[in-house]
C-alpha cells in the first residue's frame, strides 16, 4: 500500500525577531517572530524554530527572507533561507546564553538538543508551568484555574509549587481581582475534590520527565 501526499504549501516571508520561551521542564524554546503572510488558509506570524541545532543548521540572521510551510498542515515551521537577499549588515541569530526569564545560564544534556534553565525552584515560567500541567484534565482535573488564574495566584504570592493550593482558603481567592466569593468557593471545591483522583494521575501531574500518563499508569500497576 502506497500513500500519496501532496507538497506542503510554501510561502516567503520575513523573519523580524526571535524570542525564547521557557517551558515547565526548563527547556528554552526559539520562536520567531515573522511578517504576517496567508499560508494555507490562515495568517501566520510565528513560527517555531526548536532547539539551537535547528537556528544553527539554517544560518539565521535577522531580517532574512525565509522560507515557511505548515508541519502537517498545522504547525507553521521555517525550512529555508533566501540567502541572496541578505544584507551583508544582517546580525546572526544567537541563541540566548543565559535564561531569558531569571539570568541563570543555561544547560545542555549529552545527547539531547534542547538548551534548559537549571534554576527550577525559582524560575517563574517553570513554576507556572509545573502548576499548570499539576491541574491539566488528565492530571489533577481542578476545574476552575487556568492560566490566567494561576498567574495572579502566583503574582500575590499564593502558590509558589502545587502542594501550595491544597493551603489555600476561599477569603484569600474572593479578594483577588476578577474572583468573588462564588468562583472562589468553587475554585476550593474543586481542589479538594482532587485528593480523590487515582494515584496514577497523581504521578503523572508531577510532571516527572518521561514519565506521561502511561508510564505513571505502568508504575502504579507494578508498584
Amino acid at each position: 500500500a502506497i500513500s500519496y501526499k501532496f507538497q506542503a504549501e510554501v510561502a516567503t516571508t520575513r523573519l523580524l525577531s526571535v524570542d525564547f520561551q521557557v517551558g515547565r521542564t526548563g527547556a528554552v524554546t526559539p520562536v520567531a517572530n515573522l511578517d504576517p503572510v496567508l499560508l494555507a488558509g490562515t495568517t501566520v506570524k510565528r513560527a517555531s524554530l526548536h532547539n539551537a541545532d535547528i537556528i544553527a543548521s539554517l544560518d539565521l540572521h535577522l531580517n532574512d527572507a525565509v522560507h515557511i510551510e505548515k508541519g502537517g498542515e498545522i504547525i507553521p515551521k521555517i525550512t529555508g533561507v533566501d540567502e541572496s537577499l541578505r544584507s551583508t549588515t544582517a546580525q546572526r541569530v544567537e541563541f540566548v546564553t543565559h535564561c531569558p526569564e531569571c539570568g541563570s545560564p543555561m544547560a545542555r544534556e549529552t545527547g539531547e538538543a534542547a538548551w534548559y534553565c537549571p534554576n527550577q525552584y525559582h524560575c517563574p515560567p517553570q513554576i507556572k508551568g509545573r502548576i499548570e500541567h499539576f491541574i491539566g484534565r488528565k492530571a489533577m482535573n481542578i476545574d476552575g484555574l487556568g492560566s490566567e488564574t494561576i498567574d495572579l495566584l502566583f503574582r500575590n504570592g499564593l502558590v509558589r509549587d502545587v502542594s501550595d493550593l491544597y493551603r489555600l482558603e476561599a477569603w484569600q481567592l474572593a479578594t483577588l481581582e476578577r474572583l468573588g466569593e462564588k468562583s472562589a468557593a468553587k475554585i476550593i471545591e474543586q481542589i479538594q475534590g482532587s485528593t480523590r483522583v487515582p494515584y496514577s494521575r497523581v504521578l503523572f501531574a508531577l510532571g516527572i520527565r518521561f514519565v506521561g500518563d502511561v508510564v505513571a499508569e505502568t508504575l502504579m500497576e507494578q508498584y
